[in-house]
């Protein structure tokens, strides 16, 4: 990692959780006795409290931690008013041929996108192999469990214990999404803004990013999606079928076969 990183709680009574966490990501633990602004040791902190599992940067000025979210703020807003299947993602994946596809979101990050998806009726299995933003992540599917609104959602949503590299390649999906990590500069939002620089600053760039293009070639029966900033290079040099271009990035579409092909 870039920077450094340890999980710690406030809280006694999470005191053995939150050890346990920490040696199953192979930090360091400490136990949280002052302000996030005086710590030094450390540049960010995995959280765990009765609230859930954040990241927190530490020193003066940091900003509030982020956590998963599935049941508010922005996610909530896009799956209440984001234009349902009108949106560029769903067209993307096929949703405007095909419902019900399944889709492997290989680059799960948040999982803000493959929320969109299994809220679009997909059944969306996710990878991610960064540990702490994967703990995040099965912290916020855990707790959006509990939700009368969303938990039909996350019930669409089931977390692999694998990344792509070693799915067995005799198991197909409907769609590959890949998003991967790269150096964005649109403008964004200043909540957006401050979630990308935790993970620039923690994961940085996705170095193998191109190869993953062949792992998700393999694994599509229909069709690979690349999520990918304006002006961003085709993942592996490859050239897609076709794209998709939206406001601030764009859409690669890789196509094997045609979705028309199958019955709604």
């Amino acid at each position: 990692m870039l920077n450094s990183i340890a999980v710690a709680t406030t809280d006694k009574f999470l005191e053995v959780e939150s050890r346990l966490l920490a040696e199953k990501l192979t930090l360091d633990f400490m136990l949280l006795y002052e302000p996030l602004k005086f710590i030094s040791k450390y540049d960010y902190l995995l959280l765990k409290t009765t609230d859930g599992i954040s990241i927190a940067k530490t020193g003066k000025g940091a900003p509030k931690p982020v956590y998963v979210d599935f049941t508010s703020g922005a996610v909530d807003h896009r799956r209440r008013f984001g234009g349902g299947k009108g949106q560029d993602i769903a067209k993307a994946v096929g949703l405007n041929k095909r419902a019900n596809l399944s889709v492997l979101d290989a680059t799960a990050g948040l999982g803000r996108d493959a929320f969109v998806l299994a809220s679009l009726g997909c059944s969306v299995s996710l990878c991610e192999r960064v540990g702490f933003v994967r703990a995040m992540l099965e912290d916020g599917l855990y707790r959006a469990s509990f939700h009368h609104e969303v938990a039909e959602i996350v019930d669409k949503m089931s977390l692999l214990e694998a990344d792509i590299t070693a799915i067995d390649a005799q198991k197909v999906f409907d769609v590959v999404y890949l998003d991967p990590m790269y150096p964005h500069t649109d403008k964004s939002s200043a909540a957006a803004k401050k979630e990308m620089a935790f993970f620039r600053d923690l994961v940085g760039k996705d170095l193998d990013a191109d190869s993953l293009l062949f792992y998700a070639l393999r694994l599509a029966e229909y069709r690979v999606v690349v999520k990918r900033p304006k002006g961003a290079p085709f993942l592996g040099n490859t050239e897609p079928t076709y794209q998709l271009e939206g406001k601030s990035g764009r859409f690669d579409i890789y196509v094997s076969k045609s979705l028309d092909s199958h019955p709604a």
